[in-house]
């Protein structure tokens, strides 16, 4: 028989032939690194048959759901230790998440870390035996017969939960069993490195009102020195932790009394109005218009955006003159209110609207995590409007800003496509039309992506744009939306050169995203370092002496004239507790002035992690800052 690679090529092989075979025909080394396959888009075990005209796609443990399978097979080796260790514990769910897995289970007697040792041990002897990893399937009736007998109560009831018709598999792997839909590795001695986090309490499907179990987090990696790699990259991450250096630097204050509603201190708002100013510098600069939306609108309208329907659970909602309104979770549909405020042509598109607004969701408070998860916070918000053949030179326009944006702060990203969800709105005309123009502007950008199907928003298709910080991890930031569907619920229209009345394209697009998650991110990629012109206070003042207090404030105030920011410190303490004080704010110089300095108008200078670097002309020394400044130079 023939299959399809992803290439295009054809790999023939013997009838039945499975798409471990089918590895192993293309390379032995494809073979041992295989996690799994896509057998026409399907993600399949390595012991999936392969028919005639099958498209094949050997997924490795390399790629992102290779891994993910491969995590999960280790989440099924826990699992099998637990029982060998607990045999009275009952197991529920054991899903992969970023960077690792956990697994839920109900124990008769508590366990804490302090056992990991002695899980491990047995999930090594698991490892070791090899045991070959097995999918079967069983009808709804005997599934729960099987799962009863095993008295496993939780797989009982998830079984019960399934839809009618679905199909209901089972791994088995010697003699453990667990209900999963897969795929999985084909056996247990395809695990190299993993290990046991951490554990925590997990409700039973997240409900409050029902058990609380015991949750057991780990990490599984391909290699040994991967998994080194990401425990050295957790302990820097410990030391660069933004609420800790938020709190150190005076930047911000996370109170009970406004849970998931950060306090922004003088230090703080030096650093988020520097990013503000920043953001309307280049916006003047790329044609956009600055607008400001209200904070609350009336309900009507965000049925009529779809908001509602899609997002309601995580809106403030609240009655203003016996009306129903909700605080606004997004800036969109007050967008789409101004546009209709007046007359347009196709002369005046495109339209670039920008908005820094003020947005709210109701996050749970499990889930709330300083800067990076809030309730509030500033989205630098902006809709284009726009003709259709302006499409592909908008979103090159917006490519080329984040880039500009992320390279500044010294970021390397990778870009992801995100398709059509389930639950989006609209016709399959327009969602092909707006994915393939994201696709062609990618492709003429010769901007390298990946495709997430189904991870699109409720109205259009999607880039997203992926950060890399200084320790390697990822955060998802700026995101470019096209629109074919809020234009036709908010019947925008515009005139046509034709005199007829046309409906205008939009885009939706972010480039800090939370301006407040992007100060915390900004916060550990420096490690709270940050370049002199982030930097809430540029250069502190040292006087040596008494004598040297006044040429200090004189150097202060020229600095401020000019724009800069300066301080001195006038205490009466000696000058290498000044000096260690201003390392510990983290203050990119520190000027030391005394007797000499005074007489010869100079300053001597210590830099940032660097130390003394030598004494300067106090001019010299100015010019140089308010360069570094005004170029946004790292160093």
């Amino acid at each position: 028989m023939n299959v399809i690679l992803k290439n295009g090529d054809t790999l023939t092989l013997a009838d039945g032939s499975t798409a471990l075979q089918a590895a192993k025909a293309i390379s032995e080394g494809l073979a041992r690194v295989a996690a799994a396959a896509k057998v026409n888009g399907k993600l399949v075990d390595l012991n999936a048959k392969l028919c005639e005209g099958d498209n094949l796609e050997i997924v490795t443990i390399k790629d992102k759901e290779g891994l993910a399978v491969y995590r999960h097979t280790c989440a099924h080796v826990l699992a099998q230790a637990l029982k060998t260790v607990y045999p009275t514990c009952k197991l529920a769910i054991g899903p992969v998440i970023d960077n690792g897995f956990y697994y839920d289970v109900d124990f008769k007697t508590p366990i804490s870390m302090e056992d990991f040792q002695k899980i491990e041990a047995e999930m090594k002897k698991i490892v070791k035996s090899d045991l070959p990893i097995e999918r079967f399937t069983l009808s709804r009736e005997d599934a729960i017969a099987f799962m009863s007998k095993c008295h496993e109560n939780y797989k009982v009831e998830l079984i019960q939960d399934l839809p009618e018709g679905e199909e209901i598999s089972f791994y088995k792997q010697g003699t453990f069993t667990d209900l999963c839909r897969g795929p999985h590795l084909p056996s247990t001695g395809k695990l190299k490195a993993f290990k046991l986090v951490s554990i925590a309490g997990a409700y039973w499907r997240g409900d409050e009102k029902k058990k609380m179990l015991t949750r057991i987090y780990g990490t599984a990696f391909a290699k040994k020195e991967e998994m080194d790699e990401y425990f050295n990259m957790l302990e820097e991450a410990k030391k660069r932790d933004h609420v800790k250096i938020g709190k150190e630097m005076k930047l911000f204050a996370l109170l009970n009394e406004g849970k998931g509603f950060p306090f922004f201190l003088p230090n703080g708002m030096i650093l988020k109005n520097t990013l503000v100013d920043y953001w309307r510098q280049i916006h003047r600069r790329e044609g956009y218009v600055e607008v400001q939306t209200p904070i609350i609108l009336t309900r009507n309208l965000w049925e009529t955006s779809g908001h509602w329907e899609h997002y309601k659970d995580n809106m403030y909602a609240t009655k203003i003159d016996g009306e129903d309104c909700s605080v606004k979770p997004m800036n969109c549909p007050g967008g789409m209110l101004v546009y209709k405020l007046a007359p347009h042509s196709y002369k005046d598109f495109p339209i670039r609207m920008g908005e820094l607004g003020i947005v709210h969701r109701h996050e749970k408070s499990g889930q709330l995590h300083g800067l990076m998860r809030v309730r509030c916070f500033t989205q630098d918000d902006a809709h284009i409007f726009m003709l259709p053949e302006q499409i592909t030179s908008e979103i090159k326009g917006v490519v080329r800003i984040i880039d500009e944006v992320y390279s500044l702060f010294g970021f390397k990203y990778y870009v992801e496509l995100s398709t059509r969800p389930k639950d989006s709105m609209g016709s399959d005309e327009d969602w092909a039309a707006a994915t393939n123009a994201l696709k062609s502007a990618l492709d003429e950008l010769k901007l390298p992506y990946t495709v997430n199907e189904g991870d699109g928003a409720f109205y259009g298709p999607k880039i997203d744009f992926h950060l890399e910080d200084s320790i390697k991890r990822t955060w998802q930031c700026g995101t470019i939306q096209l629109d074919f569907q809020m234009p036709q619920r908010f019947d925008l229209e515009y005139t046509g050169e034709d005199g007829q009345k046309h409906r205008p394209i939009m885009i939706h697009r972010v480039v800090f995203g939370s301006i407040e998650r992007f100060i915390g991110i900004l916060i550990e990629h420096y490690a709270g370092k940050f370049p002199v012109w982030l930097a809430p206070e540029q250069v502190k003042v040292l006087p040596v002496t008494d004598r040297a207090a006044e040429y200090a404030k004189s150097l202060v105030q020229e600095m401020n004239e000019m724009g800069l920011r300066a301080s001195a410190d006038l205490r009466k303490e000696k000058i290498g507790k000044k000096i260690l004080d201003a390392e510990l704010e983290k203050v990119p110089y520190k000027l030391i002035v005394g007797d000499k300095e005074v007489e010869n108008s100079t300053v001597s200078v210590r830099r940032r992690s660097e130390g003394d670097i030598g004494a300067m002309d106090k001019n010299a020394f100015i010019a140089m800052v308010k360069e570094e400044n005004d170029t946004k130079k790292v160093f």
